[in-house]
């Protein structure tokens, strides 16, 4: 029987044109600039983000803690989310090697930042205290449910950030997925900030790496710190072939993955005892239920193939590519097969 995985959107594996795209790849050294693929996965995903150049890095971490970096000087705070994945997921990273504080403000049910809570949050000019370098913003939000953050939101995020004359960072790790629900252009959402990263190997079911998007000025300070980090690979068109045939071939199938967490959503919804918190907006769904040890239920899932994970004291899976209507349809008869048999 077919394992059904919805532990997250990085298990996705790549479709066989894109295994072909890898095997076929053009390469070069891209530490010199000559790596051909990369370059074209570069141009390409500046040109989709509305921005004037990006560079191609590791993973999503590296490429936030890239920007961190490039945007600030050691000593200086960070303003994010309460429940960004900065905070949350990045192993420390700005702390330990960035130097830098990060000053959390409330992120609410929708994922949008508290904005009076930010105004507050920007130090004022005072030997006292560290300067405030930088605000990230996260969309889609995970924590906050997969979350999708409109326009309306960035920009009024946007406008603050130039009240202080600060830098906005996106972490976008799923914006194609916040573009699709939205019905926008991603980089009608990204216009916002001064840079962005995307990553590949999510829902664009690349095996491996993450892009930061921004100005020339910016991506050739960045292009240091990917160095410092370790991020300066050779032969990297191997990666970025996935990437560029990701950028033109699975972004709009995006919508898939959303109507199979409705569908998920409906069908565990229906189920007593089941609470999903909060409904899905993208690709990411989440629940509670009443009696039963999270962990329990995961562990029992897992024995009848549906593998999940629990996170914020909630049960969450994520459809993605390779998950089918059948999949989330037989998930959800799993969840009810265990607790009905309990109840």
């Amino acid at each position: 029987m077919k394992t059904v995985d919805l532990r997250s959107d990085t298990v996705t594996l790549p479709p066989p044109e894109m295994r072909k795209a890898i095997a076929e790849a053009e390469l070069g050294d891209d530490v010199f600039g000559d790596d051909p693929t990369v370059n074209r996965l570069e141009a390409l995903a500046a040109e989709v983000m509305g921005k004037e150049a990006s560079v191609l890095t590791t993973s999503g971490t590296q490429s936030n803690l890239t920007a961190m970096l490039s945007h600030c000087q050691r000593g200086d705070e960070v303003i994010v989310g309460d429940e960004s994945h900065i905070l949350h997921h990045m192993a420390g990273g700005p702390f330990a090697l960035g130097g830098l504080g990060l000053r959390t403000v409330p992120n609410d049910e929708q994922g949008r930042l508290d904005l009076d809570a930010v105004r507050r949050a920007v130090r004022s000019q005072d030997v006292h205290f560290p300067p405030t370098g930088l605000i990230c913003v996260e969309n889609t939000q995970n924590h906050c449910g997969g979350s999708v953050v409109g326009e309306e939101h960035m920009a009024a995020v946007r406008a603050l950030a130039d009240e202080h004359g600060l830098p906005l960072h996106l972490d976008g790790a799923r914006l194609f997925n916040a573009a699709i629900a939205l019905g926008l252009p991603a980089s009608q959402l990204a216009r916002h900030a001064d840079s962005v990263a995307f990553s590949l190997c999510k829902g664009l079911a690349c095996p491996i790496g993450s892009v930061l998007c921004g100005s020339h000025e910016f991506i050739r300070r960045a292009r240091r710190y990917r160095k410092m980090l370790g991020g300066g690979m050779r032969q990297a068109g191997i990666i970025a072939a996935a990437g560029v045939y990701a950028l033109e071939n699975m972004v709009e199938r995006l919508a898939e993955d959303h109507e199979n967490a409705r569908v998920l959503a409906d069908g565990l919804s229906a189920i007593p005892g089941i609470t999903l918190a909060p409904p899905p907006q993208s690709n990411l769904v989440f629940f509670t239920t009443q009696r039963w040890d999270f962990g329990e239920l995961v562990r029992r899932l897992s024995e009848r193939g549906v593998l999940c994970l629990v996170e914020g004291g909630r049960i969450r899976m994520v459809t993605h590519y390779g998950i089918e209507r059948e999949d989330v349809e037989r998930a959800a008869a799993e969840v009810r097969s265990i607790v009905s048999a309990e109840a």
